[in-house]
C-alpha cells in the first residue's frame, strides 16, 4: 500500500479490528455496522468510506456470547501491516484473561502508538469500545489524557491508570464517568475557538455541521492544516485516542469517527439508517474538524 498522509475522499479509510478471545460481540458488531454503512458520497452506494480488516490470534475467534467470527490476519501479520491502517479498534469483553496473561491485543496497541510517535506525518486513530479502554490503560496509552469506559468498570479503569502512572512515572489520567465517549489529541485547528463553529465540548447543541470534514472533498482543498511539528509535539505523536462507554455508547463514538473522517452528513445518514439517536460525547482540549 502506498504511503498516505490521511484518508481522502477517493479511497477507503483502512480500519483494523483487534479481536481477542471472549470479546463482546456487540462491541464488535455495532461499530462494524456503522463503519461499513458509511459512504463518502450518499448518492453512490459504491463509495464505501471504510475498509475493514479483522485480526485475531486464530482463524476463528469465539465471542463471550459463543459466536464464532472468522479473522483475516493473525497478530503477527497485523503488526507487520500496522502502517496500512488509519484506525485501530479495540473491543471490550473478556478483559480479565487478557490483562492477566499480558496477551494480545496489548502489544498491538503499544506498537500502534509507537508507530504514530515515530511517524507523526500520518493521521491515526485508536478507538476503544467499552472495557477495551482497560487495555489502553494497562499499556500506559492514557497517561495525561482523559478517558471513559463502561460505568461498571470506572473504578477498575482508575486503578489501572494509576498503576500505569506509578510504573511508568507518567502523568495521571482524567477518568470521566458521565460521558458517552471521550476524544483526545485533536488534529486540525482552524481559527480562534470563539469564532470557530466546529468546537465540540461537553455540550455541542446548536453546532453547525462542518463542510470540511476529514476525508471529504472540501477538506482536500483546505489550505490551513496543522504543522507536522505541532502534531509531533502532541502526546503520542498526535494519535487521536477515543474511549467509549458500553455497547450503545460505542455506536455513538463510531458515529463521531465517521463525522470527523468522512462528513457529518455521512454520520447522520448512518444514524438514520440504523435508527440511532446519536448522543454526543466529550472532546478534550481543542478542535476536531
Amino acid at each position: 500500500m502506498a504511503h498516505k498522509e490521511s484518508a481522502v475522499a477517493d479511497e477507503p479509510i483502512d480500519v483494523l479490528f483487534a479481536l481477542h478471545d471472549k470479546f463482546n460481540l456487540m462491541d464488535f458488531a455495532g461499530p462494524l455496522e456503522v463503519l461499513t454503512t458509511a459512504l463518502h458520497d450518499q448518492s453512490d452506494p459504491a463509495s464505501k468510506a471504510f475498509e475493514v480488516t479483522i485480526a485475531g490470534g486464530s482463524p476463528t475467534v469465539i465471542s463471550e456470547q459463543g459466536v464464532a467470527v472468522q479473522t483475516q490476519i493473525n497478530w503477527k501479520d497485523a503488526k507487520e501491516r500496522l502502517n496500512d491502517f488509519d484506525v485501530l479498534v479495540v473491543i471490550g469483553g473478556g478483559t480479565d484473561a487478557v490483562l492477566k496473561s499480558k496477551g494480545e491485543p496489548l502489544d498491538l496497541i503499544t506498537a500502534y502508538s509507537d508507530l504514530q510517535k515515530s511517524d507523526p506525518t500520518r493521521e491515526r486513530t485508536l478507538l476503544s469500545i467499552c472495557t477495551g479502554s482497560l487495555f489502553l490503560a494497562q499499556q500506559g496509552i492514557l497517561a495525561g489524557l482523559s478517558a471513559t469506559t463502561h460505568p461498571d468498570y470506572i473504578t477498575k479503569l482508575e486503578i489501572l491508570c494509576s498503576q500505569a502512572a506509578t510504573r511508568d512515572l507518567g502523568e495521571r489520567t482524567d477518568v470521566v464517568d458521565d460521558a458517552r465517549y471521550v476524544v483526545n489529541n485533536l488534529r486540525f485547528e482552524l481559527g480562534d475557538e470563539d469564532e470557530n463553529p466546529y468546537i465540540r465540548r461537553k455540550s455541542d447543541a446548536g453546532r453547525r455541521p462542518s463542510n470540511a470534514r476529514k476525508g471529504s472533498i472540501s477538506f482536500k482543498g483546505a489550505t490551513r492544516r496543522e504543522s507536522i511539528a505541532r502534531r509531533a509535539s502532541m502526546r503520542l505523536g498526535g494519535l487521536r485516542v477515543i474511549t467509549s462507554g458500553g455497547v450503545a455508547a460505542g455506536l455513538d463514538a463510531t458515529l463521531y469517527l465517521v463525522s470527523v473522517m468522512v462528513t457529518e452528513e455521512s454520520a447522520n445518514q448512518v444514524a438514520q439508517f440504523m435508527q440511532l439517536n446519536w448522543t454526543k460525547g466529550i472532546v478534550v482540549d481543542g478542535l476536531d474538524v
